[in-house]
C-alpha cells in the first residue's frame, strides 16, 4: 500500500507541458481574474476619473506590484510551498505539522480556516458579477441583451446556481479544459496589458519601491493608509495558490508562476497607462459600473473580452468552490467540523463533493449578490477576512521553522517581516468592515463557532469523562462466552456489530460492553467489533481480523480508500465468508431462509447515541458547549448513513455521557418513629 501511495505521489507531482497546463487551470483561478477588479477599486476609492494624477497611478501600480512580489511570490511561492504535509499545503496540513508544539496552535488554524472559508463564499459572487457588467450596454448584432443592473443579477443567479448544480455530477471533463482557457486568458491579459503599455513606457519606473511608498503618505492618495484594502484584492489568491499545492505539486508551481505573474504586472501596468492617458475624459464617470478592464480594449474585441473574463470568473470561482470542499474535508479528518456526507463523483482524490456544504456556499452566494448588487458593493466587503487568514499563517509558518530547528534570527525576522506587512493590510482593510465587510465576519464568525464547540467540547469531554471510557475485551472474554450459550437467554441476534475504536489491539469503549452485558444481556452467537479506517489511496479494499483465540469475539479493521462507499454490511458478509472458509468461525446454517444452504445468520448493528447526563457536574460554559456539541451530532450524518447501514438492522441506544467529579450523597434511613416525629412536627 505505501509503495502504491508513493508511485502514485510521484506521478502526481511529474512536471510536463499538460501539468503545467492544468496547475493554470486549478491554482491560479482566484489570483488570475484580480485584473478584472483591482484597479476599478482603486480608481472608485480616489473618486473616479479626473481625480488622480500620473504620480497616483504609478504609486498605485507600484504597490501592485511589490505586493505580488513580496506576499506572493516570496512567502507563499518561495516558504510555504516547502512547508508540506506529504505534497499538501494549505493552513490545515501546515497546522498537522506543527500541532506537537503547543496546543494552544488549534486556534490560528481554525481561525485561518474559518476566515478562509467564509471569504471563498465572496470570490464566485464578485467574479462572475464583475464579469457580467462588462456586458451591460455592449451592443450585440445591433442589440443590448444587458442594459441594467437587474439584469445582471439574474444571468449572475443563473451562472451561478448552475456552476453549483452540476457539482454533484463532477466537474472532471469541464476541468480538462480549465487548463486550455486559463493559459488563453493569462496570455491575454499579458498581450493586452502590453499592447496598453507600449504607448508610455515611462510607466515602469513603478518597479521602483520607492513610488509605493511616497503614494502613502501623498495628499493625492485621498484614501491614506487605506489604499491598501483595494491593493490587497491583487493577491487574494495568494492562500488558495497555497492549498492547491497537492492537487499539482510544487514543482508546477514553480515554473507556472513566472508566466502568470509576468501576465499579471503587464496588464496592471498597462491599465494605468490608459488610465493616464483617459484620466481627463470625465464622462467615463458617467459610466455606471466603470471598468477600465474592459474600456482600455478595442471595441472590436471586447465582447470576446467579456466572454472570456465570464469563463475565467467561472474557472475561479470553480475553483473555490473545489477548495472549499477540501477545507471542510480536512477539518473533519482534524475534527475541527462534525463528519458530513462526502461524495467522491470522479476518479481524482481533489474531485470530491459535499452537499451541505454546496447548498450553503450557493445560498450564501445568492444571498450576497441579493444584499450587495453590484460588484462594486461586493468589493468592500472583499478582501477582509483573507487579510486574517495570512496572519494565521505567517504565525503558523514561525512555528514550521522553528520546528526544522531554522535559526532564530531567519524564524523570527519571518514572522516580524511578514506579520508586519499584513498587520498593516488588515488595519487598512478594516474600513471595510462597514462597507460590507461586516458580512464576511459574520459568516467567519459562524464557522468559527462550530468549529470551536465540536474542537474544544471534544476536549472537554476527554478531559472532564468522569468514568474510564477504555475496557480490555480479554477481561470480558469469559462472560461473552457464557452469554452465548446461556439458555436463560433468549438469542437476541446471530452476529451483534458494534462501529467503535479498538486501541491497543484490544481496548474498547466501556459502553460497548454496558451495552452487551448490563443494560440488556444480548445473546449472540458472535460479537464483531468493527473499525473503518480510510486510506490515501482512491480504491483499497482491504480487511484484518483478529478473534483473540475464540470462535465468537472478531475485532474487524477495514482499510477503505477514499472514494469507497463504507458499506460495512455487505463487507461483513464477505469477511464471515472468508473466515467460515478458513476455518476461522463455524457455519451459522440458517433453517429458515430465502436463501439456498445459507451458512450465515442474521445481523444487528447496535449505533450508541451519546445524551449528557443530569449527573453531569461541570461549569455551566462547558456544559452549554457539550450539549451545542451533541446536537450538532444529531443534526449531521448519523452513523447509519456514514456507515451504509440505511437498509441494514440497526438498534439505537441512548447512553449517559457523565461528565466530572460526581459528588457522593449518603443516604440516611430512617426508622418508623423517626418519621412519625418529622409528621408530628410539621403538624404542629
Amino acid at each position: 500500500m505505501a509503495s502504491g501511495l508513493a508511485a502514485n505521489k510521484k506521478l502526481k507531482h511529474k512536471i510536463s507541458a499538460a501539468a503545467l497546463l492544468v496547475t493554470l487551470g486549478v491554482v491560479y483561478g482566484d489570483i488570475g481574474t484580480s485584473p478584472l477588479y483591482v484597479m476599478k477599486s482603486i480608481v472608485a476609492g480616489n473618486g473616479g476619473m479626473g481625480h488622480f494624477d500620473t504620480d497616483f497611478l504609478v504609486g498605485s501600480v507600484s504597490l501592485i506590484f511589490w505586493t505580488l512580489l513580496i506576499i506572493t511570490t516570496i512567502k507563499y511561492v518561495l516558504i510555504a510551498l516547502r512547508a508540506d504535509n506529504n505534497g499538501e499545503g494549505g493552513i490545515f496540513a501546515l497546522y498537522t505539522l506543527v500541532r506537537q508544539r503547543a496546543r494552544w496552535l488549534v486556534l490560528p488554524a481554525m481561525i485561518g480556516g474559518a476566515a478562509l472559508l467564509a471569504d471563498g463564499m465572496l470570490t464566485p459572487a464578485v467574479t462572475v458579477t464583475t464579469a457580467i457588467e462588462g456586458l451591460k450596454g455592449v451592443h450585440i448584432n445591433g442589440n443590448i441583451l444587458i442594459d441594467n443592473q437587474q439584469q445582471v443579477i439574474w444571468v449572475t443567479i443563473f451562472i451561478i446556481t448552475f456552476l453549483f448544480f452540476i457539482q454533484r455530477f463532477g466537474t472532471d471533463l469541464i476541468g480538462k479544459a480549465f487548463g486550455p482557457i486559463m493559459f488563453v486568458w493569462f496570455t491575454f491579459l499579458g498581450v493586452a496589458g502590453f499592447l496598453a503599455l507600449s504607448k508610455d513606457w515611462s510607466m515602469l519606473r513603478a518597479l521602483n519601491p520607492y513610488y509605493a511608498l511616497r503614494l502613502l503618505v501623498s495628499p493625492d492618495n485621498k484614501m491614506g493608509l487605506f489604499i491598501l484594502g483595494s491593493i490587497f484584492l491583487a493577491t487574494t489568491g495568494a492562500e488558495a495558490l497555497y492549498s492547491d499545492m497537492g492537487h499539482v505539486g510544487r514543482g508546477n508551481i514553480y515554473l507556472s508562476w513566472p508566466y502568470v505573474n509576468i501576465c499579471l504586472v503587464l496588464n496592471y501596468f498597462g491599465q494605468a497607462v490608459w488610465l493616464d492617458r483617459n484620466s481627463h475624459v470625465t464622462a467615463f464617470n458617467k459610466i455606471s459600473d466603470f471598468n477600465p478592464f474592459f474600456q482600455m480594449l478595442p471595441e472590436s474585441i471586447r465582447l470576446g473580452a467579456i466572454i472570456l473574463a465570464t469563463l475565467a470568473a467561472i474557472i475561479a470561482s470553480q475553483a473555490l468552490i473545489s477548495g472549499s470542499y477540501t477545507l471542510v474535508s480536512e477539518a473533519i479528518k482534524l475534527r475541527f467540523l462534525p463528519r458530513l456526507h462526502i461524495v467522491y463523483p470522479t476518479r481524482l482524490k481533489g474531485q470530491l463533493y459535499i452537499p451541505v456544504v454546496n447548498t450553503i456556499l450557493w445560498v450564501a452566494c445568492l444571498a450576497i449578490i441579493a444584499y450587495f448588487k453590484t460588484s462594486a458593493e461586493m468589493e468592500g466587503a472583499y478582501g477582509l477576512a483573507i487579510t486574517i487568514t495570512m496572519l494565521m499563517t505567517t504565525l503558523l509558518l514561525y512555528q514550521y521553522l522553528r520546528v526544522h530547528h531554522a535559526p532564530t534570527v531567519i524564524a523570527l525576522g519571518t514572522l516580524i517581516f511578514f506579520g508586519a506587512i499584513e498587520t498593516v493590510f488588515f488595519i487598512s482593510s478594516a474600513v471595510k468592515f462597514l462597507h460590507g465587510g461586516y458580512v464576511t465576519a459574520m459568516i467567519a464568525f459562524v464557522i468559527l463557532a462550530i468549529m470551536f464547540v465540536w474542537q474544544y467540547g471534544g476536549r472537554i469531554r476527554d478531559d472532564n469523562t468522569y468514568r474510564a471510557e477504555m475496557a480490555s475485551l480479554f477481561a470480558y472474554k469469559k462472560q461473552l462466552s457464557e452469554l452465548r450459550s446461556d439458555p436463560n437467554y433468549p438469542t437476541y441476534t446471530t452476529n451483534l456489530v458494534y462501529m467503535t475504536q479498538i486501541a491497543n489491539d484490544h481496548y474498547i469503549k466501556k459502553e460497548i460492553l454496558y451495552s452487551i452485558l448490563d443494560k440488556r444481556p444480548k445473546r449472540a452467537q458472535v460479537y464483531w467489533f468493527v473499525t473503518v479506517n480510510v486510506t490515501d489511496e482512491p480504491y483499497t479494499a482491504e480487511y484484518t481480523t483478529d478473534t483473540y483465540g475464540t470462535d465468537y469475539m472478531v475485532n474487524v479493521q477495514l482499510f477503505l480508500g477514499f472514494r469507497m462507499e463504507q458499506q460495512v454490511n455487505v463487507f461483513l458478509r464477505q469477511i464471515v465468508n472468508d473466515m467460515m472458509r478458513e476455518g476461522e468461525l463455524p457455519t451459522q446454517p440458517q433453517k429458515y431462509t430465502t436463501i439456498p444452504d445459507r451458512q450465515v445468520g442474521d445481523w444487528t448493528f447496535v449505533l450508541l447515541h451519546e445524551e449528557l447526563s443530569p449527573q453531569t457536574q461541570i461549569k455551566g460554559f462547558q456544559k452549554t458547549i457539550i450539549q451545542a456539541r451533541l446536537w450538532l451530532q444529531r443534526v449531521t450524518v448519523s452513523p447509519a448513513q456514514w456507515f451504509g447501514l440505511e437498509y441494514a438492522d440497526t438498534l439505537d441506544e441512548t447512553v449517559p455521557l457523565v461528565l466530572g467529579k460526581i459528588p457522593i450523597t449518603k443516604l440516611t434511613r430512617l426508622s418508623r418513629s423517626q418519621v412519625n416525629a418529622q409528621a408530628e412536627d410539621e403538624d404542629d
